[in-house]
């Protein structure tokens, strides 16, 4: 007789310690025939109780039974199990070899994945947290029941509203004509200048799979946290009495679990997230879009480093069904992909309104005299387009104050304590609240302090020099507060608002700043990339792009690439509008207008700038030609972590002509590459030192399986200090 099936494996969110399948547990007798893959259970782990997930069930395990602990609680009224969110949560443990449990529990909503305190018995708390969840979710203030059949749906296929849709293009009409409405997967690639109605696009087959199928959910992903307002509105407008779920990281906890709930259980039938939205289980996806397909932010950088986009493309090859990825400006490996027929390529290469592309114009600042960083062209355009009561925008990609605070007199320069960076000077003061006498000095100063971007650490404002007690201490360079004071300065009377990431810590704060950007509250605009993408401003019709020359000659082999669609993006918010195209225009004020990224910028040639760049990729063996792994190691000390990856290295290189024998060693390029590991650019971070060890390959296949052997073996290298951690990186973004 077969034997019973006492045994459960549950993924618990923990460092993978040779338990990547799950931890063993023993099941009750009242639990037995009871308990599946897939659901919740409460189990103790050594002081505390855990949330974890059942992922297999067998008869048997290697730990003596005496040893095992027993499963607390299951949660019964958790959601279902899931088949294919199960098998994406196995595929990303498998690729970016993690624990599963590591992959799965992190995306949980923290309400979720915290066991309530009553949790002693096999049975749910009287009013469980999910229960709660359940009575929380409105649908984001519409109806909670799923349309019923051919009643929501119009005469012509689309879901019914009051909102009246704009007419498309041809060159739309095209597009969705070409789209499919069911499987086989495929990835489509929707390549449209800004402003030629991608959104317009995909909500068209977004509407399109909902009426053909009344259980059907629809997944849209955004790159950031503050696109998602204007979008949900957007979608409430489009498709009224669809219950739409909003998840991303800076929802409160009682909406972000009633919303996760509402997804898990098909009562949402739009979903809008950010990255972790993909790790939600959706039963009943049926189509997926990723908006800025090429954003980075798409790329998580704690924990499990996942890609939100390639893990879309897996989640979708699972069910089978069809995804789109939509961007002005691709990334070189969508890019690529299209380009050898890999993915299906969709273009939209006139604005939706007929409006022209802004003109491109460069201008000198070698040789330009700066007032508040600007040059005269910068401020003669931004003071015709206030007198024509239309809007500017000014972008600078570093928030702050200043970027460095410095005495003259000995050199000395905020360097942060604990880490190779400089603390930022920031200003505390909004302002509109400072004072200013008749003679134009400040009454009512304003506050600053210095702050670390890096480690959040903060000290203030010294009142003179540390190093030789100087106290005339002086700002260098320019962020987007010093940036907004200058303008202030400049253009009285004007209305000056600025957005970045320190006004966007306060909830709520940068949708206001939007909204009154579209309402016409705002003269002009001050931002980083935050404003760079996503956004409709209707009366802006100048763009000026201070200092971008950064990205031009790093050291990462990918910056050229995230300037170009920085730039391209921000350039796209001018002149959308017909009425204001004429007097549209982008100036960046460039110590280095010969390069040859500009010239392709004031073309507005993406495709020509592409091909470039990937000649010179393919070229030089960079990505996505080959593909990389990153090995990183962080210590007290520098010699710590280089140590340890040299062991690395060195188990590394004898595994890899052991597998791959002559093929290894021959002169070719061989199938695995270690190189040296060398410290990383930003050494020290919050008192930790770092390097890196990187892996290429020509062959993903091979690449994995040598990691499937390696990590194993370099897992009993033995640290030289008890404070050295590490973490595998796969496909890094940035090196």
């Amino acid at each position: 007789m077969k034997p019973s099936l006492s045994i459960a494996k549950v993924a618990l969110d923990l460092p993978d310690i040779g338990q990547s399948d799950g931890f063993d547990y023993l099941i009750p007798e009242d639990l037995l025939g009871k308990i599946a893959p897939g659901h919740w259970v409460v189990v103790p782990w050594i002081r505390v109780t855990k949330v974890g997930l059942v992922v297999a069930l067998d008869s048997e395990s290697q730990i003596a039974v005496s040893r095992l602990r027993t499963i607390q609680l299951q949660i019964a009224d958790a959601p279902a199990p899931d088949t294919q969110w199960f098998k994406l949560l196995s595929f990303a443990s498998r690729y970016y070899h993690r624990s599963l449990g590591e992959v799965a529990l992190p995306a949980l909503p923290k309400l979720l994945r915290v066991p309530a305190r009553s949790a002693k018995t096999n049975q749910a708390p009287p009013e469980s947290i999910f229960s709660k969840s359940r009575r929380r979710f409105t649908g984001t203030a519409r109806a909670l029941a799923l349309p019923k059949a051919n009643k929501s749906i119009g005469s012509k296929g689309d879901i019914a509203t009051q909102f009246v849709a704009p007419q498309l293009t041809a060159s739309q009409e095209q597009v969705v004509a070409r789209l499919p409405l069911s499987g086989p997967f495929g990835v489509h690639l929707l390549h449209g200048v800004t402003g030629s109605g991608k959104t317009e696009v995909y909500l068209r087959w977004i509407a399109a799979h909902l009426a053909q199928d009344v259980h059907a959910q629809a997944l849209l992903l955004v790159p950031e946290i503050n696109l998602t307002p204007q979008l949900l509105l957007r979608v409430q407008q489009r498709f009224a009495g669809v219950p739409v779920s909003v998840l991303h990281s800076d929802l409160p906890d009682a909406r972000r679990a009633a919303d996760w709930l509402a997804a898990a259980e098909a009562r949402a039938r739009i979903v809008i997230g950010t990255r972790l939205a993909i790790l939600a289980p959706i039963p009943n996806l049926r189509v997926i879009v990723i908006d800025e397909e090429h954003d980075p932010s798409y790329k998580q950088q704690e924990g499990v480093r996942y890609s939100a986009r390639d893990l879309a493309i897996s989640r979708a090859q699972i069910g089978d069904f069809p995804i789109l990825l939509a961007s002005a400006t691709p990334s070189l490996e969508t890019w690529s992909a299209a380009q050898r027929g890999r993915y299906a390529l969709l273009n939209l290469d006139e604005r939706a309104t007929g409006a022209k592309l802004p003109v491109v114009r460069l201008v000198n600042s070698r040789k330009a005299e700066l007032r508040h960083c600007l040059t005269e062209p910068a401020i003669e355009a931004i003071r015709a387009a206030t007198a024509r009561g239309q809007q500017s925008l000014v972008f600078i990609n570093r928030r702050g104050y200043s970027p460095v605070l410095n005495c003259e007199a000995c050199g000395w320069i905020s360097q942060c304590d604990n880490c190779s960076a400089h603390r930022v000077l920031h200003r505390l003061t909004n302002p509109a609240s400072l004072a200013f006498g008749p003679d134009g000095s400040p009454t009512k100063r304003a506050q600053f302090r210095l702050i670390c971007h890096h480690c959040s650490a903060e000290q203030p404002v010294p009142r003179a020099c540390p190093s030789c007690g100087n106290v005339d201490l002086k700002p260098l360079g320019r962020g987007t507060q010093r940036l907004e004071e200058g303008l202030a300065e400049l253009f009285p009377g004007a209305r000056v608002a600025r957005l970045d990431r320190d006004v966007a810590r306060r909830r709520n704060a940068a949708q206001a700043v939007l909204d009154a950007a579209q309402a016409g509250e705002v003269d002009i605009l001050v931002g980083t990339q935050m404003l760079a993408k996503g956004h409709d401003f209707e009366r802006l019709a100048v763009v000026v792009v201070v200092d971008p020359d950064n990205g031009l000659y790093a050291a990462d082999f990918r910056a050229p690439e995230r300037l170009f669609a920085t730039l391209m993006q921000v350039a796209g918010r001018a002149g959308r509008s017909l009425q204001i195209q004429a007097q549209a225009e982008v100036i960046i004020q460039t110590r280095f207008p010969e390069h040859p990224l500009f010239d392709a910028l004031m073309r507005h040639d993406f495709k020509g700038f592409a091909a470039t760049q990937l000649s010179e990729r393919e070229q030089a063996g960079l990505p996505p030609f080959v593909h990389q792994v990153l090995l990183r190691a962080e210590a007290s000390e520098l010699a710590h972590a280089v140590a340890w990856l040299n062991e690395a290295k060195r188990v590394g290189t004898e595994l890899a002509a052991a597998e791959f024998g002559a093929e290894q060693s021959a002169n070719t390029t061989p199938v695995v590459a270690l190189f040296d590991p060398v410290p990383m650019a930003m050494l020290r971070v919050a008192n930790v030192e770092r390097a890196q060890l990187l892996l290429e390959s020509r062959s993903r296949k091979a690449l994995h399986l040598f990691l499937d052997r390696w990590l194993p073996l370099i897992k009993l290298a033995k640290p030289a200090t008890s404070s050295l951690r590490w973490q595998l990186e796969v496909d890094p973004i940035e090196i």
